[in-house]
């Protein structure tokens, strides 16, 4: 990848936190936030909480491979780039379930409470990345790791809210927007640099007292206590929604409580 439109598109706002002391690099068109922020790191052109913004992207990645398209201009599409010995500790981080899942958890709760901070308390974070008002799809994460050996040098959380966006085309009645929700037009600019000051506060909030993140983030936690129908294979079965593990794993009860793991069971209103 090439780097020529990088030093033209940097800049730096105020620090307000140490994850938030790095370069914002804004883009008109990318192939992917998370490509260009990963490619920042692999080139040691990353800083720690490096902000990736893009106003278009081409091949926007979502969970499982799954693509993310979104009209140009109308919603956030960013990725921040952190050093997990910087979020961690200052030595050496390995990468274990529960440290990645984590984080994980606090990028989620910062994402979250910045659209309920707007939309209102109906917002959730839906296992696995996903932000939910009500029963329809906010916003998405995707976390790319980059490792050295055994140890974890970079964590790369790419982000996609829906802000301005009025057609999900056959996500209709599965997605909504904070335009919808609201009924107002937002500064996406502004909505993208209020997100990246609620994760900085989560992720300061992690290293604190990793505890209440595991808390708060179940007191979100899209249909916690509730019955919902899951499909595993081609079979279609009916659990309780638990909670999640400390490494990550859905916990549903169904006759026998189980745990499973990313892309082993599907939501049935997510089937295609």
């Amino acid at each position: 990848m090439k780097w020529n439109s990088f030093a033209k598109n940097r800049y730096k706002l105020p620090p307000s936190s140490k994850h938030l002391s790095a370069a914002i690099v804004e883009l008109q068109q990318v192939d992917s936030t998370n490509n260009y922020a990963t490619g920042l790191a692999h080139a040691g052109l990353a800083e720690h909480g490096t902000a990736v913004l893009a106003w278009a992207q081409t091949a926007g990645k979502g969970q499982r491979a799954k693509g993310w398209n979104a009209t140009p201009g109308a919603n956030i599409t960013m990725s921040l780039a952190f050093r997990p010995a910087e979020l961690f500790g200052s030595g050496p981080v390995r990468l274990t379930a529960p440290t990645a899942f984590r984080f994980s958890m606090a990028i989620a709760l910062g994402a979250q409470r910045f659209f309920a901070t707007h939309a209102g308390e109906e917002s959730f974070v839906k296992w696995p990345n996903d932000i939910y008002w009500r029963d329809r799809k906010a916003a998405g994460i995707l976390i790319e790791n980059i490792l050295a050996g055994d140890e974890w040098r970079w964590a790369v959380a790419g982000i996609g809210v829906n802000i301005n966006e009025t057609d999900f085309g056959e996500l209709e009645g599965r997605a909504v927007s904070l335009r919808q929700v609201t009924g107002r037009i937002w500064d996406v600019k502004a909505l993208a640099l209020e997100l990246r000051a609620s994760i900085a506060s989560a992720l300061e909030q992690m290293a604190s007292d990793p505890t209440s993140i595991s808390a708060d983030y179940h007191a979100v936690l899209y249909k916690q206590g509730a019955t919902v129908r899951f499909r595993r294979g081609g079979r279609v079965f009916s659990a309780e929604v638990l909670g999640v593990s400390a490494e990550g794993m859905l916990r549903l009860r169904h006759g026998v409580e189980e745990e499973f793991g990313v892309g082993e069971v599907e939501w049935v209103s997510d089937a295609r």
